[in-house]
């Protein structure tokens, strides 16, 4: 092939055809390093670069200046003594532009980093992945690299080049199908994409890994560096261990960042994560909670979805500002001793175009055959689990998010989705696995992986699972078998005391097993009592509503389920709102009804949350021994009269309690009950106190036991239990 020929007559460098010529140009050069930037042809360096537009172009080494003759097209090239240079680019309007040329330097991802990332183990991968700001051989810049193997070409756009995928495409990173580029001169805040071309066209992708993006509908990422954030929590970081694990009290506030509270004076818009560091802190911190779950924050474009549609899994949501004000949130929890867990979604993505569907062209997060790829549910995408690369990236963003922001654990959603191959599918519309069965391996696999790298990073933190299913040691060790969550939600205890609680009380007494049968099952996992969101939306009413009966009535029932709730073995989680009775069920676009907070009737169950939690942090026996069997004990339970009644142990030292519940509006006086050891024993909480709404009736504040054998103790006591209530006891003068 001829040498190619410059608008002069300085022959052309040896590098260069006049094919990459006339792909430069076009924009579909299969590796543009190889002929952009300096390179040496003979015993001369060339510079060659591709700048659409430009009149000329001229090269600056050491304050001297070298004119580019334009070989063809937007290409100019010219030898230039040196490798370090700048590029000034005059334009036909009188412009100017001045910058480093990216294509004189060299890669940054390391060898080491390559083949981490080839095998899919690189546990560290945001900090490889996604826009870095950083310095780079002398100059100041970002570092993008996006994992794409399947494309043609990846070029990084934004209004610093005109949105021109042609300008600025990536390399490729060997083997491991990551392209990357250093763009000098690119920094915090600056909007970016990916222009991703491949055989189906051109698409233009928000990053993966981008750390920030814009405010939904628009699309975009945002740069942002999220390094050397001056973290006061580390009192807390050290000692969290000991506040996680199940000898533990944790009492779990559930919220949805977005309808908490509303600025109204300010168009109703939500809190920022600032406000939220004061407000939302100081109201958990009064209310006596030992942690916060956030509903997820993870970025996702429609509102609808409260989360539970991510699209950008390493960005906290721009809603309520950038990321280091969401690290302020967490620091100032810390600072309370509060602890925050993240809602996390690995379980689906949507289908948007920016997102992670179709990323390179081709089916790469997902899987290509929708009976294993869609969700019909939900309208999306489903993670492809057995390919490295991708529980690469969701294993890493599990540690990313305990790394970078300090959070003390996860909600995994939806986990029985992930479990099993034909959930929510007919016949017909799901793939077996490989032995026949319905058991996703792959899905299985990555979160024994993912609970084995975070609690291997740090001890101290907890995994949730939301599992519906009877699916087996759901939070048992990998090592034993099982899947390694340090919890699971107690779906089934949910699901059949509110069925219980729904019930007109003259019918409960047909139910009673409600109420009794789910301690057959609370110590075969380490169990989460979950009053969630999913409770108090899609038509099922708050939980005020919920309950029969005329107004008087639905609060004492309410009452009484939150009491039993706080006595019953399992660490406890309340959705925001239902603390203090929300009348009606939560509606993400408007804060919780504030207004109603303040009614006594109202103030009344938040006065009892509160009470609930304090009582329970500082009695042992209502937590220790959470998740064992020896720490809980029947004593009564008549389904005729609707009462219950057991016990709660700590260790010997500890003081043991007795609950007992009626589930009618009957009073009943002189109600006997046996206990596990004589004395006085305190009545330290009751339903029915006036602080609470209720009639103010019960036991003067305490009760002696008499030597009266009843319920397998030689002890027992009589007392009087309010309608509607529960009374709970402990050993010992208060």
């Amino acid at each position: 092939m001829a040498q190619p020929k410059g608008s002069g007559t300085r022959p052309m460098p040896t590098f260069l055809t006049p094919d990459d010529v006339a792909a430069l140009n076009a924009g579909h050069h299969p590796s543009p390093f190889d002929v952009l930037g300096p390179h040496k042809s003979g015993n001369r360096r060339w510079i060659v670069t591709f700048q659409p537009d430009a009149a000329s172009v001229t090269a600056t080494v050491a304050g001297k200046d070298t004119p580019l003759e334009r070989i063809a097209g937007d290409v100019f090239g010219a030898p230039v003594p040196g490798k370090t240079y700048t590029l000034t680019m005059q334009y036909d309007d009188g412009r100017t532009h001045s910058t480093r040329d990216p294509f004189a330097f060299d890669p940054v991802l390391t060898d080491f980093d390559r083949y981490l990332m080839g095998e899919g183990t690189h546990k560290e991968l945001w900090r490889v992945l996604g826009a870095h700001v950083t310095r780079h051989q002398g100059v100041d810049g970002t570092h993008f690299a996006v994992w794409a193997p399947n494309a043609n070409r990846v070029s990084v756009v934004g209004a610093f080049n005109n949105w021109d995928g042609r300008r600025n495409p990536m390399r490729r990173a060997g083997e491991t199908g990551v392209w990357e580029i250093f763009l000098p001169h690119i920094g915090e805040g600056t909007l970016y994409k990916y222009e991703v071309v491949s055989t189906q066209g051109t698409a233009l992708k928000a990053d993966p890994v981008g750390f920030g993006s814009q405010h939904p509908p628009e699309q975009a990422s945002i740069v942002r560096d999220i390094s050397g954030y001056g973290w006061s929590d580390h009192k807390w970081m050290e000692t969290r261990a000991a506040r996680s694990n199940r000898k533990q009290p944790i009492s779990i506030y559930e919220v949805h960042l977005g309808s908490w509270r509303r600025r109204y004076d300010d168009g109703g818009r939500p809190l920022s994560y600032k406000e939220l560091a004061r407000d939302l802190i100081g109201y958990v911190k009064h209310m006596g909670f030992t942690h916060i779950e956030l509903m997820p924050v993870s970025e996702f474009p429609f509102d609808g979805s409260w989360g539970y549609q991510p699209v950008g899994l390493y960005a906290p949501t721009i809603r309520f500002g950038p990321p280091h004000e969401f690290r302020e949130f967490v620091d100032a929890a810390h600072s309370e001793n509060i602890g925050v867990l993240l809602d996390w979604v690995p379980g689906h993505f949507p289908t948007d175009a920016h997102g992670l569907a179709i990323f390179d062209g081709t089916a790469l997060y997902e899987h290509a055959d929708p009976r294993e790829g869609f969700h019909q549910d939900w309208n999306t995408l489903i993670y492809n689990y057995g390919r490295r690369e991708v529980k690469n990236y969701l294993v890493a963003n599990a540690l990313y998010w305990m790394e970078e922001y300090h959070l003390d654990g996860l909600r995994v959603d939806a986990v029985a989705s992930m479990l099993y191959r034909d959930y929510s599918r007919d016949e017909g519309q799901w793939v077996p696995n490989k032995d026949g069965g319905r058991e996703n391996y792959e899905a299985i696999a990555f979160l024994q992986e993912m609970n084995t790298a975070v609690y291997g990073a740090d001890a101290g933190v907890m995994t949730v699972a939301e599992e519906s299913t009877s699916f087996p040691a759901v939070s048992q060790p990998v090592h034993s078998g099982g899947l390694g969550f340090g919890y699971k939600w107690n779906m089934g205890w949910m699901n059949d005391t509110l069925r219980y609680m729904e019930k007109d009380p003259v019918h409960r007494q047909y139910e009673h097993h409600l109420m009794t049968f789910p301690i057959d099952w609370a110590f075969t996992e380490n169990f989460i009592l979950p009053i969630s969101h999913d409770e108090v939306v899609h038509g099922k009413g708050s939980m005020l509503q919920k309950m029969p009966g005329n107004d008087w009535e639905k609060f004492a029932n309410l009452r009484a389920y939150y009491a039993y709730m706080w006595a019953f073995p399992g660490k406890k989680l309340l959705f925001m709102g239902c603390e203090f009775a929300q009348p009606k069920e939560w509606n993400h676009n408007a804060e919780l009804n504030w207004g109603a907070a303040e009614d006594p009737a109202h103030k009344g169950v938040q006065n009892l949350i509160r009470d609930l939690n304090a009582l329970y942090v500082t009695t042992p026996a209502l937590y220790a021994n959470d998740c064992e069997a020896d720490g809980f004990a029947w004593l009564s339970n008549d389904p005729a009269q609707s009462t219950i009644g057991f016990a709660r142990f700590g260790e010997e030292k500890d003081a043991p309690v007795v609950i007992v519940c009626n589930f009618t509006p009957v009073e009943r006086v002189g109600f006997e009950i046996g206990v596990p050891a004589p004395g006085d024993w305190a009545e330290v909480l009751n339903t029915d106190a006036a602080h609470y709404g209720g009639g103010n009736r019960g036991n003067l504040g305490a009760v002696t036991s008499v030597p009266k054998p009843m319920d397998g103790h030689a002890q027992s006591v009589a007392l009087t239990l309010p309608p509607l209530s529960v009374v709970v006891l402990r050993l010992g003068k208060s």
